[in-house]
């Protein structure tokens, strides 16, 4: 007769024991190269050729974990089109979405412009070196931007705004073509109002509406007052406005190891992999786009 035999009954828990799952930080470092999906929330236009995006990522560990210093930089991907470096607006401070401002200047651009809110992107990132905001702090900050430079500038200059009372003095001088090129004015109007920025807007070709200065991005510093030790400048724009600037800078009394400039040219894997900006023996994306004055003035064509 044979003999029975007991049977035993096992649970089976499928997830105990394995690996955790991953934060946001890790899967963003497990692959750099992998865009994530960023749903647009908010379309502005600026001007007549550039609107402001706000991005939302859809992953909620990836939204968690994304952080940047303000002049770094993203890669967007249209999917079926193609992907574009472009500077981050919004300020470090601000969480949960990130802000881009966008001009419509190529076949990428066009497409995105083309876009509506609900539509997906693919974003990775953030990449680059930005401004040096822990060395600023306690100190004096002088921002001068030209045309589209002022959108990686604003990143910085609202993160000075949310923590106003680690800063100094602050002064804004902002130079545009015209008036209808004046970007962000609804922004320009709260800190021309605020008692503790001071604001300088210039325009080459003034209409008759225009109530600011008419010359060049160097005109106001005919009448201002520095206070040059203790004084950082940051600079963004054409590349024709940056030794005139920084001269003026010098002019003041700022020191060049304080003087701070971004680039935005030829930049275009973010990962210093495909060589479009290699100039010398400096890649743009990974050793920038923020450079000290005496990194830039090496880099040529730069000023």
């Amino acid at each position: 007769m044979p003999s029975s035999c007991a049977v035993s009954t096992v649970q089976v828990h499928p997830l105990e024991g394995g690996p955790a799952p991953l934060t946001g930080e890790e899967m963003m470092a497990a692959n750099p190269y992998r865009p994530w999906p960023a749903r647009i929330t908010s379309i502005i236009d600026v001007t007549a050729t550039e609107k402001l995006f706000e991005f939302r990522l859809i992953d909620d560990r990836i939204r968690d974990a994304f952080s940047h210093e303000p002049g770094q930089f993203v890669e967007v991907s249209i999917f079926g089109v193609g992907e574009a470096p472009i500077s981050i607006s919004s300020s470090p401070t601000k969480r949960g979405f990130i802000e881009l401002c966008v001009r419509r200047a190529g076949a990428f651009t066009k497409v995105l412009h083309e876009m509506q809110c609900g539509d997906v992107v693919g974003l990775r990132g953030p990449f680059g070196r930005g401004f040096p905001i822990e060395d600023m702090k306690g100190h004096d900050i002088l921002l001068v931007a030209g045309g589209l430079g002022i959108a990686p500038l604003r990143s910085l200059i609202n993160n000075i705004h949310d923590e106003r009372s680690e800063f100094g003095k602050v002064t804004i001088i902002y130079g545009s073509k015209n008036p209808s090129e004046v970007m962000f004015r609804q922004q320009f109007e709260m800190w021309r109002h605020r008692k503790d920025f001071d604001l300088y807007l210039t325009v080459d070709h003034p209409d008759d509406t225009w109530d600011g200065e008419v010359g060049l991005v160097t005109k106001p510093f005919e009448h201002l007052e520095i206070d040059a030790p203790n004084t950082f400048g940051a600079l963004c724009g054409p590349p024709v406005m940056y030794r005139f600037a920084i001269d003026e800078m010098r002019k003041k009394g700022i020191s060049y190891d304080r003087i701070y400039v971004s680039f935005e040219r030829h930049m275009k894997c973010g990962m210093g992999k495909c060589g479009h900006c290699q100039i010398g023996h400096q890649y743009v994306c990974i050793d920038g786009p923020v450079f000290n004055y005496w990194e830039a003035k090496n880099i040529q064509g730069s000023m």
